[in-house]
């Protein structure tokens, strides 16, 4: 029997296959009687939708009312399932994409290395433009501990499995006993999904959340970097390119905020630093160790049959393994002498527990290129004997993870808001020189204090004072961060983020507090040793990032700084609350414009621009398809350089498997290049349509400002016709929800902003204003709908801005947010408020149709258009489920069955919509 033939069809098969498999786990769990309930509801819900696109019928939604909360509990448990195992049967379709390059006998998506290289050819580049730039590149996904992921680690486990058991089938040459055992399998993991609770007992902890983010190394990433590498490294080898034996250096590196983001969150400190860091050193040891065995076992060449080096007898020699089976086995003697040393190493580290100890104690390695070393004794030993395709298989991948991970697995940034800032350094100079009053002092006089002080050796903190715990707070990461430095290297702390950027001061700051922990020494200005990156996230400070850069950049004490880490500036831009600021257009069209500035700006100055995109799993947070998004930055924004953040469910989505994993990575790879090295006066915008979109982005900012900000009620409106407040409450992260105690929109942080937009179907923060912004526009313009048609022909920018709104409002369901609005004490109250979202979301429908020539959302998009198309069976029941859930909760009952159908309801929808926070 074979495989199965990979179609379009696959995957609705699998979406049965797994429903069908679910429902006979609850029938034989719970009993026939629930599932006939789960059947019922599933039916109600497509016959709704067959009867109208809102999804909302007379009897669906009274039938979910009338359940007890017990049986409720077990339905929305049912669909919360479901909508992840769509999730599954999508992953492992397009992982089959991925393997088999072709769906129906039509190519593969664009964004594979081996495509970007043609492209690259095809345009003329030359080989030694590649190089240069890969050799100076920078490219790495930043995993963040946002509480968008709401699913326990064991239930991820879980599901990995699942997706582990569906890709066996497409295994060419199964026989019928193997399609059997692989059905049994997959059976099995359904069951255990169903019978597993999916809700934390407890808060998440940070720690939680660290090992949450390193899980992904363990299944994935630890083996798809080297491969990524690997055949990298063989498609510039091949024609036209001609590369040569050179290895690439490790420019496609992990970064990590867990752990050492402490913006809004008090849990993070000087100790949580240190342990995220004793865990990542933990796990590649882990790995490492774990890589040696098996080599060991691998290479049991016999030196009676092949030489060895003079080098590689010395390892032999000198390794502690004195058994008498490896007499003949020099490198299997070499291995167990290097094991022996790493895991003295290991130890040294921190490391409590070994998988498998050592045959006898060895000294530890000084550094990963002393551990480097001797493998690469033995790869020259085994290619020099002619055994180079056994030194091109794990040893080579064992030699590339150490390159990328070295002793300290992975880079983690230090985040905090520059107030706190603010009130430290205040507090320093207040303890030596009292009256000095900083906090009070304009700009310029903080500027000129702060470069005064950075010329002086002399430290402000002195152990004869007490400071407030803000302070001791904050002086404890920053000395953790020196002695990660000297313990790990200087990889693993390398940027230092400044929250809510808005002022030169702000870096200067930073820069007197690194001098007070010896990260920064005035009299060796050479020997810095931390990037230090502003993050610019609200439109005002978007608009003025420009000048505080050029500020900053006069200044002779931070030149010098940015001299000694290579003339490399790193600048973060905030998706996040730059839309919550001023709405989904005016936030992409003001990034758009700051990078643009920025490019000209370091241009002049002769500085290395590097942009770090903080982009979240939603588009009202940045999120979308990472390829477009790279690809569409304005010329010059890339230059071989691309960090973005990787948040909540979205690191699941990209890294929950190899072939996923490695495709995300590849597709990060191959935008890089392509935004790097393909003509840039191709991508220019015509001055027409910047004119254009500066006008749109005005009239959509008062449009979004005049209802988030401005409109009486609007804020209760918020919390009452949302299920922000359940959120705040849901053991979904270890960071509250918003920066102070009060409700204001302004305090709540953009995580929670927008899952509550997106669990009620409204989505408002993806596309408000847009489509009266056009309307208005077009009253002044006589060809304007030609303009905005040629724009979205030919700007990609535009493509991707319109692109990603349309996904959101598919998504979308105006009936069904309706229903939340009742909700409120006061439904009439909120008429008004409700009246102008739907009205806005009529006029954006309309325009995106206009613009794009579709009578229907997604019309160009039939493989989006079917994913959505299967999530809506189960979203739907979620939804109703979800209102009747929150009226009888905040109508005070509040029983255990209630509140957890309540937070599985959450679950689910996030589950359902995939980029929900």
């Amino acid at each position: 029997m074979q495989g199965r033939r990979l179609t379009a069809r696959t995957l609705v098969k699998d979406v049965q296959l797994l429903g069908r498999l679910l429902c006979e786990a609850i029938e034989a769990s719970d009993g026939k009687e629930v599932r006939e309930i789960v059947e019922q509801v599933r039916s109600l819900s497509l016959t709704g939708r067959r009867k109208t696109s809102a999804g909302l019928n007379d009897n669906l939604a009274p039938f979910c009312a009338d359940m007890p909360p017990r049986t409720l509990k077990r339905v929305v448990r049912a669909f919360s399932q479901f909508s992840q195992l769509v999730n599954i049967a999508e992953d492992a379709h397009h992982a089959r994409v991925q393997r088999l390059s072709i769906v129906d006998g039509e190519p593969a998506m664009p964004g594979t290395v081996a495509r970007s290289l043609s492209v690259l050819a095809a345009a003329g580049i030359e080989a030694e433009a590649v190089r240069n730039l890969l050799f100076e590149a920078v490219v790495s996904p930043v995993f963040t501990a946002h509480p968008t992921e709401v699913r326990r680690k064991s239930v991820i486990d879980i599901e990995q499995e699942l997706a582990r058991c569906l890709s066996r089938f497409d295994q060419a040459g199964l026989t019928a006993q193997e399609v059997d055992r692989y059905q049994q399998d997959l059976e099995r993991a359904t069951t255990t999904l169903w019978q597993t609770n999916s809700l934390r007992g407890r808060k998440l902890q940070v720690v939680d959340e660290i090992l949450n983010g390193l899980s992904y190394y363990d299944s994935t990433i630890f083996h798809v970097i080297p491969e990524v590498y690997e055949d990298l490294e063989n498609q510039l080898r091949g024609s036209p390119w001609r590369f040569g034996q050179d290895a690439l250096p490790p420019f496609l590196r992990m970064g990590s905020w867990i752990g050492g983001d402490r913006d809004g969150n008090p849990y993070v400190n000087g100790e949580t630093l240190r342990e995220a860091l004793r865990l990542h050193s933990e796990r590649v040891f882990s790995f490492y160790l774990g890589e040696l065995h098996s080599l060991g076992a691998e290479l049991s060449l016999d030196d009676r049959y092949v030489k060895v080096s003079p080098d590689l007898q010395r390892l032999a020699t000198d390794s502690p393994d004195r058994s008498e089976q490896r007499r003949h086995e020099p490198y299997r003697l070499a291995i167990s002498g290097i094991y022996a040393r790493l895991a003295a190493t290991a130890r040294k580290f921190g490391s409590t527990e070994l998988v498998r100890e050592p045959v006898a104690a060895a000294s530890s390695y000084r550094s990963p290129a002393e551990f480097s070393e001797d493998l690469a004794t033995i790869s020259k030993s085994l290619i020099t004997n002619g055994a180079e395709k056994i030194a091109a298989g794990k040893l080579r991948s064992l030699q590339r993870a150490i390159e990328v991970f070295g002793f300290h697995l992975v880079s983690l940034d230090l985040r905090q808001n520059s107030e706190v800032h603010e009130r430290v350094v205040h507090e320093l100079f207040e303890k030596v020189r009292p009256g000095t009053g900083y906090e009070a002092l304009a700009e310029n006089d903080k500027i000129r204090l702060l470069t005064e002080e950075l010329r002086s050796s002399q430290l402000l903190v002195t152990p004869l004072k007490t400071y407030s715990a803000e302070t001791m707070s904050e002086l404890s990461v920053l000395r953790e961060a020196a002695e990660a430095h000297k313990r790990y290297g200087r990889a693993s702390v390398p940027n230092y983020i400044i929250s809510k950027a808005g002022s030169p001061s702000d870096l200067l700051e930073v820069m007197v507090l690194f001098r007070e922990v010896g990260l920064f020494r005035p009299d060796e200005p050479e020997a810095a040793s931390v990037n230090i990156i502003p993050l610019f996230e609200t439109i005002s400070d978007l608009r003025r990032s420009h000048e505080v850069m050029r500020t900053v950049l006069a200044i002779e004490a931070y030149r010098a700084y940015l001299g000694a880490l290579g003339r490399k500036q790193e600048i973060m831009l905030g998706y996040s609350d730059s839309n919550k600021d001023g709405g989904y257009l005016t936030s992409g069209w003001e990034l758009y414009k700051a990078e643009m500035a920025f490019i000209q700006l370091f241009e002049r100055e002769g500085i290395r621009l590097s942009l770090f995109h903080g982009r979240g799993g939603s588009v009202g947070r940045g999120g979308g398809p990472s390829y477009e998004a790279i690809t569409a930055l304005p010329p010059g924004a890339v230059a071989g350089s691309i960090r973005l953040t990787e948040q909540g469910e979205v690191i699941a989505a990209k890294y929950s498997n190899p072939t996923l994993g490695r495709r995300n990575l590849e597709l990060l790879i191959a935008a890089t290049l392509e935004a790097s090295l393909l003509p840039s006066d191709a991508q220019e915008p015509d001055p027409d349509y910047i004119g254009a979109m500066e006008e749109l982005s005005n009239l959509a900012f008062g449009i979004y400002r005049s209802l988030v900000y401005e409109t009486e009620g609007f804020e209760e409106f918020f919390w009452e016709t949302t299920i922000i407040g359940e959120i705040a409450k849901l053991n979904i992260g270890s960071r509250p929800a918003s920066r102070s105690s009060s409700r204001r929109i302004e305090d709540l942080r953009a995580i929670p902003w927008v899952f509550g937009w997106s669990q009620s179907r409204i989505m408002l923060p993806g596309w408000f204003g847009f489509g009266s912004a056009v309307r208005q526009w077009l009253s002044g313009q006589p060809d304007g709908l030609r303009t905005l048609q040629r724009m979205h022909r030919d700007w990609s920018f535009f493509q991707t801005l319109i692109a990603n709104m349309e996904m959101v409002l598919a998504k979308t369901n105006m009936a069904i947010a309706a229903r939340h609005v009742d909700l409120a004490p006061d439904a009439s109250a909120h008429e008004k408020i409700f009246a102008r979202i739907k009205d806005e979301w009529e006029a954006t429908t309309a325009a995106l149709l206009g613009i794009t020539d579709q009578a229907s959302l997604l019309e160009n998009n039939p493989a989006l258009k079917q994913s959505i198309h299967h999530r809506f069976p189960c979203l739907d029941p979620l939804n109703h489920m979800q209102i009747d859930l929150l009226r009888r909760h905040r109508a005070g009952e509040r029983d255990q069955d209630t509140e957890e159908a309540l937070h599985l309801t959450i679950n689910g929808i996030a589950a359902g919509l995939r980029n929900s926070g």
